[in-house]
């Protein structure tokens, strides 16, 4: 019988063709309804090229939770969105146009910024067109669009009114290289080597000296206390006396705290603002008088004396040099120190005094984490990083930024008392360059304004995605109807950042969980398990894999590769491996297509096993499908598809199925089930592979797309799976013997069938040509 599948390979050209079609058919096309599916599709962020490999596999098992929704019945909104603001945008500007942000015109600066990210934008969208990806692009929005900037700004000014912004003068993480305040949540630690450096304090009045160990002593020049334990007998007699801080000759006195460790160094320890958050904390308690030691521009103030203008590693080894020659230097150890950087240049930070605006996240802490405790995770051990992090709060979020390519914060100063402005929500507002819509101070009376200059942290944007998507403060019956959205699938990595401010932000604004799921995903890394970056080389661009082996593919490695929130390794071998799956596909369903469509049959104790089979792999499938695990499902499939159906059944029933030796009806059985067979594995594969799924089902079945189908539902038959493995190990023996023999698959052989098989031998005689 001739095929009516002609081509003898799966071609990836033909992704294009079905592409066009879903495109032009409107396949996937929103309309509202009474109930909702709604994803929180995290936007991506065109920071450069390529695009994270890691990333586009995670974006293609959000398309399968969608095309699965789908299939379930489930009215599916399926928003997607371009992150298009924050430093990243910037420092790609400034590399792209080797210019300086502070250094030109903000207006010039903002239009080159827009440039790059549409050029980046555009590649970024046509590689999830290409992915097959089911969201809405005729209608996604940018984070840098004047309707997503107005929301984000009318959300501050709702909040402000509310009393939980506030503007306050107080040590903040300042990355220094970016030039801007930067929030605990977008620091990260590294083990970096330094010197431990054990310096002698000279005691006032005395010959005696206190030694003082720190990894910091360019802050010598902000030292304003030592502190050792109350418990620590070696200082008792010292406590309350005076010391000479080396190089500045200053007095500080010396005093007891529990803070410090008795096993670290010397016991005692010198109090600097600021080496580290323990010093902030020290500094608001003892009531010191801080001493600003670091500029913002990264480097030491007039306070550092003959170090001044010296970045802070410098001026650390100058200082060092300086110790040691006028003889203030016991010891100094190699050691490597647990660092806070900033995530994202890896820059240490410094702690500096500035005025910001705060966001009150502390009194929040345990009603998030309520709320964290309901919604459910998947996989659930991931809901520990969002929980670790709430215990980890300690300061209200400092929102606040002095950067240019992000959302501006609405705000006008009195020129004549400073008071601070907010206008009534609506437009979005620049006050950098626009005119005040505030007309007269609250305060004085005053009718001249100043602009706020500062952006917002770019999690004020991002975290009100769910409220965007669902149309807040624009469309009441939309938000209705798709707030709280369903589920937020995004990476593990921005957990304490994107996850955290959304709920704390969204419960602000309108006392209900943004969704009732998450989905997180674990990191893309190399073949040998390191984490990719284009500075090493290792990066792996997806848009050339694609483009060689299809999208199909790549979705297809990426169900079957990563198992569901774990790190997973990527590389080109292994996606081009996953490429056998299809093929075989592709084969079993080119020799089904030879045969017709069978509408009805009495199935034979053969086609019943197989069938019972299915039923199995059906609820694997599900199971996986419910659980957002599409690694379970995938595998399932594949192990069904390729080591039972086409290795064991089809080669059971193709003789059936041609007619020989057999009864029309023991004929149809088999073509029935042939294609009953095929038709549930398209349907359950159709959320992972939706092209060549596509290409097959309507070659074979129907002209309507199927993915307007529904998933295969479980039939409950006779439970005959407890024959699979005599069955396979029963066609694995003659198998072998016949290359042991070495005669062909198609020559006879002298083997009897097993009585527990017997139920099952027309079939097998006829498969391996058995002789009495």
């Amino acid at each position: 019988m001739e095929p009516r599948i002609k081509e003898k390979a799966w071609n990836p050209e033909l992704e294009k063709k079905i592409l066009k079609q879903w495109q032009e058919s409107h396949i996937y096309d929103f309309e509202l309804k009474d109930n909702n599916y709604t994803i929180d599709t995290p936007p991506p962020y065109p920071s450069g090229r390529p695009w994270h490999i890691g990333a586009t596999a995670h974006y293609c098992q959000i398309d399968m939770i969608a095309r699965t929704a789908r299939m379930s019945g489930k009215n599916v909104y399926f928003p997607i969105g371009i992150d298009r603001n924050g430093l990243p945008v910037e420092l790609y500007t400034e590399k792209k146009h080797n210019i300086r942000m502070r250094e030109m015109e903000r207006a010039k600066f903002l239009e080159l910024c827009k440039e790059a990210l549409d050029d980046l934008e555009a590649e970024m969208i046509e590689i999830m067109k290409t992915l097959g990806i089911s969201a809405n692009f005729s209608d996604y929005y940018r984070t840098d669009s004047q309707e997503y900037r107005t929301l984000t700004q009318a959300t501050f000014i709702e909040l402000w009114k509310k009393g939980l912004v506030y503007r306050a003068e107080r040590p903040n993480n300042y990355d220094w290289v970016s030039g801007t305040t930067i929030a605990d949540a977008e620091i990260i630690y590294l083990d970096l080597p330094t010197k431990l450096v054990y310096m002698k304090f000279k005691m006032k009045n005395s010959e005696k000296s206190v030694t003082i160990v720190s990894t910091r002593p360019e802050l010598l020049c902000s030292c304003q206390t030592i502190i050792v334990n109350p418990e620590d007998a070696r200082y008792t007699d010292v406590v309350g006396q005076k010391v000479i801080v080396p190089i500045y000759n200053r007095e500080v006195s010396i005093r007891t705290h529990p803070s410090a460790k008795k096993e670290f160094g010397s016991g005692a320890v010198m109090v600097c603002s600021y080496g580290d958050q323990s010093d902030v904390a020290l500094f608001r308690e003892l009531q010191l008088k801080e001493i600003v030691a670091i500029g913002l521009n990264g480097r030491m103030l007039e306070s550092a004396g003959p170090y001044v203008g010296l970045k802070p590693k410098q001026a650390r080894q100058k200082i060092i040099e300086d110790l040691q020659k006028q003889d203030y230097v016991e010891k100094i150890e190699d050691v490597t120190h647990r660092t806070p950087v900033s995530e994202r240049n890896k820059t240490p930070i410094e702690i500096i005094p500035m005025e910001e605006y705060y966001l009150k996240q502390k009194d929040f802490v345990e009603k998030i984490r309520e709320i964290g405790s309901k919604i459910k995770f998947y996989p659930s051990m991931h809901k520990q990083i969002l929980m670790n992090w709430l215990d980890s709060i300690s300061i209200d979020w400092p929102i606040s930024r002095r950067r240019f390519y992000g959302t501006e914060i609405p705000i006008w100063y009195c020129t004549k008392c400073s008071e601070p402005h907010v206008p009534e929500a609506g437009k979005y507002f620049q006050p950098w360059k626009d005119s005040s819509p505030i007309t007269k101070c609250s305060k004085c009376g005053n009718t001249d304004f100043k602009g706020e200059e500062r952006t917002f942290d770019t999690w004020m944007d991002s975290s009100i995605s769910p409220l965007f998507v669902s149309k807040y403060m624009r469309d009441e019956e939309f938000f209705k109807k798709t707030y709280p959205n369903s589920l937020r699938p995004q990476a593990k990595d921005i957990v304490r950042t994107w996850l955290y401010y959304t709920i704390l932000r969204c419960d602000q604004l309108t006392g209900k969980t943004p969704w009732t799921e998450a989905w997180i995903m674990g990191y893309g890394l190399d073949e040998h398990g390191l984490k990719m970056s284009k500075s090493k080389g290792n990066a792996l661009d997806p848009l050339p894999v694609i483009q060689k082996y299809g999208a199909d593919t790549f979705r297809f490695w990426s169900a079957s590769e990563i198992n569901q929130g774990h790190d997973f390794r990527c590389s080109e071998q292994k996606i081009e491996t996953t490429k056998k799956f299809l093929s075989k596909l592709w084969n079993v369903s080119r020799f089904l297509s030879g045969f017709p469509i069978v509408k009805s049959a009495n199935p034979t104790i053969t086609d019943k096993w197989i069938i019972s089979e299915l039923d199995k792999l059906i609820a694997e499938c599900k199971r996986g499908y419910s659980e957002y695990n599409f690694f379970v499902s995938a595998t399932a499939i594949r192990e069904f598809t390729w080591n039972l159906f086409a290795a064991h059944y089809i080669e059971m029933v193709k003789a059936r199925a041609y007619g020989s030796d057999f009864s029309e009806e023991e004929r149809d059985a088999a073509i029935f089930t042939l294609h009953k067979v095929l038709n549930a594995i398209l349907r359950l594969l159709a959320p992972i592979t939706p092209f060549i799924t596509e290409y097959l089902w309507q070659t074979l079945y129907s002209e309507e797309s199927i993915h307007n189908q529904k998933l295969v539902g479980r039939e409950n038959p006779e439970d005959l799976t407890k024959f699979t493995p005599e069955i396979v190990a029963f066609n694995s023996k003659v198998w072998n013997e016949k290359k042991t023999r070495g005669i062909s698959l198609k020559d006879s052989i002298k083997i009897q069938v097993p009585s527990s098989l017997e139920l099952f031998a027309k079939d097998l005689q006829k498969m391996h040509n058995l002789t009495p």
